[in-house]
């Protein structure tokens, strides 16, 4: 048996906030998208996605402060009774996690800082603490500033897609290990 078996308490306070914080902006996202515009005024679309932007920025913090964390603090390491290639998968979707985390809200950061009226909408987290555009993108010509505005949304939508697979795939590897392998998986990270 391992010595440590566990993550340290504030690798999984991490885990568990950006998990929660991932899930609220997808929901938020998605709400943004799916309903009619006769249900979310433009006041009640600009509160929804201000929210999705300020969850965003908090996962991108959330996420430096974890990387730091797991730079200093080794996690435990994955059963013995692993395989070799489960192990792998496990790292690679580990991987795939951390590069999508960062990814979305740097995309989306971007995406807003294309966006044609930023300059005349100023940005807030929660309402509260004004937050910058990227300097480069904001002060670029309108008419290529609109193109990677464009090209952004659509590269923030892809990974937010690729971000649905691989947490699929990251839940649907835990719960198989632990109720179908009978390894106490869960365990490690509650």
């Amino acid at each position: 048996m391992e010595n440590r078996v566990r993550y340290t308490r504030v690798a999984m306070l991490l885990h568990w906030a950006i998990a929660l914080l991932i899930i609220a902006n997808i929901a938020l996202g998605l709400s943004a998208a799916l309903l009619p515009p006769s249900i979310l005024s433009d006041r009640g679309a600009r509160m929804v996605i201000d929210t999705h932007k300020s969850i965003g920025i908090t996962v991108l913090g959330l996420a430096i402060l974890r990387v730091l964390w797991r730079l200093t603090h080794r996690p435990p390491p994955l059963p013995s009774v692993f395989a070799g290639w489960e192990k792998a998968m496990a790292h690679a979707a580990h991987v795939a996690l951390y590069v999508l985390i960062f990814a979305l809200p740097l995309s989306g950061w971007m995406h807003d800082s294309a966006w044609i009226a930023a300059q005349s909408h100023p940005m807030y987290l929660f309402g509260l603490v004004p937050w910058p555009r990227i300097g480069f993108l904001l002060h670029l010509d309108p008419a290529l500033k609109d193109q990677l505005h464009t090209q952004l949304g659509t590269l923030h939508t892809a990974c937010g897609y690729a971000l649905y697979a691989v947490l699929s795939l990251h839940i649907l590897g835990a719960l198989k290990h632990q109720w179908i392998d009978r390894h106490p998986v869960l365990g490690r990270m509650l």
